[in-house]
């Protein structure tokens, strides 16, 4: 509606305005100006046309002019909105002036609005076409919408605030302004917020002026009611206007008292229906903000109004559920917070909190995780009551075990928060807190015992009786009157007077009047003149019963209070109010000391649960769970939990994580726990940090403590670890500090860790090192002695040097102090009973090898030093002995003589230094002969280059190249010429007869040949192992006596010989994987074997050679998928570990699925149908992409036409639902419908094609898609009816029973039964390219008619001589099949 000049509204725009330039710029703005100076703001109603033609064309029209009227009509309102107040205030205004000022008012702001409608979407266009680099004219439209408009929109905005703050009211007559007026007002405001950049900091002037001007309009026009709706209807489609509303509502409630407009708003939003606000996803958000941020600003007028929002809790919108939460939280933190709330508040307090509880269970992850960071939030501000603190506790623990990792990860949060803000102690270990509570429940007790005793009013038995009397009286009278019916005299009077009375007086306590009195008038009749039944005779026999009554009862309360101590006067009475009074406080303080303690102790308790649930999440794929699960640890451990030390070293294994976010989660958790002690000195802060690394490595195993120093080298290396660290370290060492045998261990632990990032550390101070720990005493701490070499080895070069580095490797004379001290204590401890002497002797033969110039002439002067010590051993034993057992002339044939400690010592050094020599030759001689021979091609080659350019003889490059290429395979041939020269002094040198290790072969085979003539455990499990090390060193001794070490892998009962031995069969199988390979299955059976520490051996090896792929990954993996149900929780960690990282190597366990499945739904196999389904469960979570689901589906169908028992036809569609299904795998299932249609007759296999069916259409797809599964669902349902009816048919019309379908195995235990171990080659392997080995069982078979997928269970049975476990010479394997090396190959 446009104002019409002559007063009052016309009723529409003219039909056709002339061009706005020619309009404008012919009546021009100077004429304007003109009659503005003469009339006034009411020149506007003789020039409205040009500029109402102007916002008509606005878009044709130039910058300049557009800027010219804005210009001209704010200078025109501002004028006519300073001369309103006097208008307005002048009592003598003519209708028709006050008529001409009303319409100049609504022309102005009319055309003013216009103007910034119109300015606005030019500004809104221009921005998205800045967007648009394809944008025409950019750089005009950005400078305008960046200057002016920008610039003058503020002013213009508080322009129009100027007049609505006026009383308008009088231009209309002193009625209320127009509602249309007050909306072209507010609409500008409206339509300004539409922009999206309106919230950022730069308008913040404009949201304010928008804020105010809104203001006016609601205080003084009646704007509530179109604001509500307006505000509501912007949330709903501006999803970014929530937080600005939000601000100005807070402060239009705040500073302008607009309260009511809160409760209009929230109830607006609380009367939408949940279902539409599902559906609308957009719209919802934005009331979803605008309540939370509403409720942070203005927390009292939100829970005045929370109450018209609780029906969205119910309803479907996580998002709307998550706002109102998060408004209650605000609530809680801001307004029902601390202990002095009223008993409505405190009401209130409750309420939402238990809402909160119930919605940590929300049936969506993101609300259970909203919640938990609103519970957090809300225990920092230390808003959470302690009645409360348990049951959050709770719930956030329970909350560890969900599927949502977003919520695990709030959860760890939440119980961290609860640690570092909890009311109860800084120390929280339940078992520290359990000993106080327990005594001061006791004090308690005692307290509330003497409490009761003294409280308890004292009553005499006199005054008792007096209150009796009435009802005692009333059941007397009843003796004489007549018995009524069916009432009969039940009681005898005793014997004696005694018992009598003592019937008489229980019956008064148990308040059975009637019979008491009865009983009385009985015995007065028999004890005539007998106590208490004498006495004075009253007139009456009524009175002569209630004495005797009376006497009784006082009399017996008497007595019982006899042994009670006299109370004192009634003077003492009154001085004892006071202590009385004083031992009340006490109690209540007792109560409340004991409330304390058994809060603390719950909490701690759940604390402690907490632990072992967040330990098990370090080994998490999400990253942001490990971090803080690491950092809950770091919590807990501040707060000396003392189970988080197993947290805290449970992580160290993160340090090698590819991750780098978890390795500096791990380094930095363990610089705030051991890098910042608390100290006052610098000396106490590193006794702190000694003391607390060493707690670390107390009872840690080898491979923690190799986690440990990656640590602390990390730490060295970045001069993280002060000075005077290192300094206490070596007082320790050296026992100037005092300490005990075990700190001074780990000090040099310490040392040696830190070495590997400075060398120099163990380098400076080795004289000390080798004089204090490799001296005479030696032999009183070999663990020590042990820890020295350790450290010391930090000093060897690495064998595999840097590119482009060819330095000599550090090594030490023969002749230095170091080897002496280290000869004289093996050969000094040789002949001593030491069970650290092995573990110390490995150790120095190590160091020796890797630091000494010669190591191998050095260990052979200890080998012939030992052994001549047992010679001696053996002719003192020949000489006491007058009738030896045995009396063999050489060393290995009489060790029985010798004390088995002494053979056990022999032989452990033998295997040591013979495997040592042989890392030496392979790795330290290899590497330096390489090394050599590239410094002589190097030099040749600079002799070459500086000839060359003598000559200066130019060459092409072709012949440059030839060169390079021809040098390179020069050294490809010289370093398979070095390779064979080490390996040919390993086959023949090494144990020729000329060596020194040919003496003692005889020996070792002479153990590990007679079981029964060396039985001791430890003597056995060494001469294994040093069997599997003399193996390494020739290719022709280990083939020759692989049979009997893999003989003594199966036979021996020792677990220790068994153990041993597969380690030592994994690292030929890497030396010589040729000739190990025929033995494979003998390593697979190991996974079966009874004794769990060899199981979890056999596991970690096998983890190992698969996953270098030394070992071909046949069928056999099977058994270590049955390591997935092990009873032991380390084993079953092995075999999770294996998967997962077989997983990484392509499509392993893809390709090997099908013969795992086959194997283990294989009756024979022993496997039972849940343990089948676990293992399952965890190799299909592996699959995840689709063409494998869909490969796997058609596999697993085509598989039931080969299934030969209704077990396996179970497994089979039991792995169906595991998969999840896409449309192709639906039409997998479709096209392979026959291959399982017969099947179905079967409950179980009907049933899971049927949860296959209904989980697809759950997920929802195309109406086509649905269409084919309700179709097969029809089939699949017609086939097992069919089945079914069939079945019974077949039953009535011939009268022979079907066969009864296998029964399923009792699942009580997982372990599965042991198969036969010598199983040949050939039953493990997948027989895709089907491998000829019998010839004349390939040729029996006829050929197949039609391609169908074979398993390697479907291949016969060997026969009962394959499969004996007896290992007889012609049973060797011989087969020598080369192992590619290449995985992806095998994996494909």
């Amino acid at each position: 509606m446009k104002p019409d000049p002559g007063g009052g509204c016309s009723q529409g725009g003219r039909p056709q305005s002339p061009p706005p330039s020619h309009c404008w710029s012919n009546r021009s703005p100077a004429a304007f100006r003109t009659a503005f100076r003469a009339r006034g703001a009411l020149a506007v109603l003789q020039h409205f046309d040009p500029l109402y033609s102007l916002l008509h064309h606005f878009q044709a029209v130039e910058t300049a002019v557009k800027e010219d009227a804005l210009e001209l009509m704010m200078h025109v309102a501002s004028h006519h909105s300073n001369e309103l107040p006097a208008i307005l205030d002048d009592s003598g205004l003519s209708h028709a002036d006050r008529t001409a000022h009303l319409n100049a008012l609504k022309m102005n702001c009319y055309l003013l609005t216009g103007l910034v409608d119109a300015f606005e979407m030019e500004t809104y266009k221009s921005g998205l076409l800045e967007v648009d680099p394809g944008g025409k004219n950019k750089k005009n439209r950005t400078k305008f919408s960046g200057s002016l408009w920008e610039e003058e929109r503020e002013p213009l905005l508080r322009l129009l605030t100027q007049l609505l703050q006026l009383d308008l009211r009088h231009l209309w007559g002193g009625l209320v302004v127009e509602e249309e007026f007050v909306s072209l007002m507010t609409g500008s405001c409206y339509r300004i917020l539409e922009n999206p950049s309106i919230g950022l900091q730069k308008y913040r002037a404009t949201r304010e002026a928008i804020t105010h001007l809104l203001a006016a309009a609601l205080i003084h026009y009646d704007h509530m009611f179109s604001a509500t709706l307006k505000i509501t209807q912007m949330l709903q489609h501006f999803e970014h206007v929530a937080p600005v509303f939000a601000q100005a509502v807070s402060l239009w409630a705040t500073e302008y008292g607009l309260k009511s407009l809160v409760g209009e708003l929230l109830r607006e939003i609380g009367q939408k229906c949940p279902q539409d606000l599902a559906r609308d996803a957009s719209g919802i958000k934005g009331y979803a903000t605008f309540i939370t941020e509403l409720a942070e600003q203005i927390p009292a007028l939100a829970l005045s109004n929370m109450s018209v929002l609780l029906r969205h809790l119910d309803g479907e919108s996580y998002v709307m559920r998550n706002a109102i939460l998060a408004a209650m939280a605000e609530v809680l933190v801001q307004v029902l917070n601390g202990d002095q709330l009223e008993e409505a508040a405190r009401g209130t307090r409750d309420q939402f909190l238990n809402m909160l509880q119930a919605h940590v269970c929300d049936i969506n992850g993101f609300v259970r995780s909203r919640v938990l960071q609103l519970f957090t939030r809300i225990v920092q501000c230390k808003a959470l009551p302690l009645t409360q603190f348990q049951s959050v506790v709770s719930l956030a623990v329970g909350r560890l075990k969900d599927k949502s990792v977003v919520v695990v990860k709030n959860a760890i949060q939440l119980l961290a928060a609860f640690l570092s803000n909890n009311p109860f102690s800084c120390k929280l270990s339940f078992t520290d807190l359990a000993e106080p509570l327990k005594k001061e429940v006791q004090k308690l007790q005692e307290m509330r015992d003497r409490g009761r005793s003294i409280a308890a009013p004292v009553i005499t038995p006199e005054e008792e009786w007096e209150a009796m009397l009435p009802e005692v009286r009333a059941a007397t009278q009843q003796l004489f009157q007549p018995l009524q019916e069916g009432e009969e005299e039940v009681l005898e009077v005793e014997e004696t007077v005694e018992s009598t009375s003592e019937q008489i007086t229980g019956l008064l306590r148990k308040l059975n009047y009637k019979s008491a009195a009865r009983l009385t008038q009985k015995a007065l009749c028999r004890f005539q003149g007998k106590e208490p039944f004498s006495g004075p005779t009253e007139e009456n026999e009524e009175a002569t019963i209630l004495g005797v009554l009376k006497r009784l009862y006082t009399g017996s309360c008497r007595g019982e209070n006899s042994e009670d101590p006299p109370h004192g006067n009634s003077s003492l009475k009154t001085e004892e109010v006071v202590p009385e009074e004083q031992s009340q406080t006490e109690l209540v303080k007792q109560e409340m000391l004991v409330q304390y303690l058994q809060d603390a102790y719950n909490f701690s308790v759940k604390i402690t649960e907490a632990l072992g649930l967040i330990s098990k999440m370090m080994y998490e794929n999400c990253v942001s769970v490990v971090q803080e699960a690491i950092e809950f640890f770091v919590t807990v451990s501040q707060f000396g939990v003392p189970e988080a030390l197993l947290g805290v070293r449970r992580m160290l294994p993160l340090i090698w994580s590819k991750e780098p976010g978890i390795k500096e989660a791990v380094l930095n958790a363990y610089r705030r726990l051991y890098l910042s002690p608390s100290g006052d000195s610098e000396r106490a802060r590193a006794q702190s940090l000694v003391h607390s690394l060493s707690l670390v490595m107390v009872d840690a195993s080898l491979g923690m403590i190799q986690c440990l120093e990656e640590i602390i080298s990390e730490f060295v290396q970045k001069d993280e670890i002060k000075p005077a660290v290192i300094q206490l370290l070596w007082e320790r060492f050296t026992e100037k500090s005092q300490c005990s045998s075990l700190e001074r261990r780990a000090a040099v632990m310490l040392l040696g860790m830190m070495a590997r990032g400075k060398p120099e550390i163990i380098g400076s101070n080795l004289d000390v090192l080798v004089t204090v720990g490799l001296s005479e005493k030696v032999c009183e701490d070999y663990r020590l002695a042990q820890e020295v070499c350790y450290a010391i080895s930090k000093l060897a070069s690495n064998p595999k040097p840097a590119l482009g580095k060819n330095n000599a490797p550090f090594r030490l004379p023969q002749n230095h102090m170091l080897f002496g001290c280290l000869s004289e204590a093996v050969s000094k401890g040789f002949a001593q009973p030491s069970g650290h002497w092995i573990p110390f002797m490995e150790a120095a033969v190590t160091l020796i090898y890797q630091l000494a110039e010669g190591a191998e002439e050095i260990c052979a002067h200890i080998l012939q030093v030992c052994s001549q010590q047992a010679l001696e051993k053996l002719q003192e034993a020949d000489g006491q002995e007058a009738d030896p057992g045995v009396s063999p002339s050489r060393v290995s044939d009489d060790a029985s003589s010798l004390p088995t400690f002494l053979l056990i010592h022999l032989v452990s050094l033998v295997g040591q230094v013979a495997l040592q020599q042989v890392a030496y030759l392979e790795v330290s001689v290899s590497a330096e002969l390489r090394r050599r021979r590239i410094l002589r091609e190097e030099e040749k080659t600079k002799k070459h280059s500086d000839s060359s350019k003598k000559k200066q003889r130019p060459r092409s490059t072709g012949n440059e190249t030839t060169m390079e290429e021809e040098l390179g395979l020069v050294g490809a041939s010289a370093d398979d010429t070095e390779a064979e020269l080490i390996r040919s002094i390993c086959e023949t040198e090494l144990l020729d007869g000329k060596h020194l290790f040919s003496a003692f072969v005889p020996l070792v085979l002479k153990i590990c040949n007679n079981p029964g003539l060396y039985s001791d455990t430890a003597l056995s499990a060494a001469a294994a192992l040093t069997l599997g090390k003399v193996c390494m060193i020739s290719s022709e001794f280990c083939d020759s006596h692989l049979r009997l070490l893999f003989t003594m892998m199966e036979k021996s009962t020792l677990p220790s010989v068994r153990s041993n031995l597969i380690i030592a069969a994994g690292d030929l199988a890497i030396r010589f994987p040729n000739l190990v390979e025929p033995w494979t299955s003998h390593l697979y059976a190991r996974l079966r074997d009874p004794c769990p520490s060899v199981r979890q051996t056999a596991g970690l090896v096998m983890t190992h050679l698969i996953l270098k792929d030394m070992v071909k990954v046949k069928g056999q993996v099977s058994e270590m998928a049955t390591l997935l149900i092990d009873p032991e929780e380390a084993i079953m960690g092995v075999a999770q570990n294996f998967f997962s990282e077989l997983s990484n190597k392509g499509n392993a366990i893809y390709n090997l699925l099908p013969d795992i499945i086959s194997r283990l739904s294989d009756p024979n196999c022993g496997v039972e149908e849940e343990s089948f389904h676990t293992i399952m469960r965890h190799l299909f979570s592996y699959i995840t992409k689709d063409k494998q689901t869909e490969s796997l589906v058609e596999k697993l169908c085509q598989r039931f036409r080969t299934a030969r028992t209704e077990r396996q036809y179970r497994d089979l569609s039991h792995c169906l639902t595991l998969l999840p299904l896409s449309e192709r795998g639906l039409h997998k299932l479709q096209d392979n419908f026959d291959c399982f249609a017969d099947k179905l007759q079967d409950p179980a296999v009907y049933s899971c094609f049927h949860t296959v069916l209904v989980r697809f259409r759950r997920a929802g797809g195309k109406p086509e898609t649905k269409a084919l599964a309700e179709e097969l669902e029809q089939k699949l349902s017609a086939s097992h009816n069919r089945g079914l009816d069939s079945a019974e048919t077949c039953q009535e019309g011939s009268g022979t029973p079907m066969p009864e379908p296998a029964k399923r195995k009792p699942t009580g235990s997982s372990r599965r039964q042991p198969l036969s171990t010598a199983n040949r080659d050939e039953d493990f392997v997948t027989p895709q390219p089907h491998t000829l080995r019998n010839h004349k069982r390939v040729q029996k078979r006829p050929p197949p008619k039609k391609t169908i997928i074979a398993f390697s269970s479907d291949e016969e049975n060997s026969s009962e001589d394959e499969l004996s476990a007896e290992l007889k010479e012609e049973e060797t394997p011989t087969k020598t099949t080369p192992i590619t090396r290449s995985s992806a190959r095998r994996l494909r």
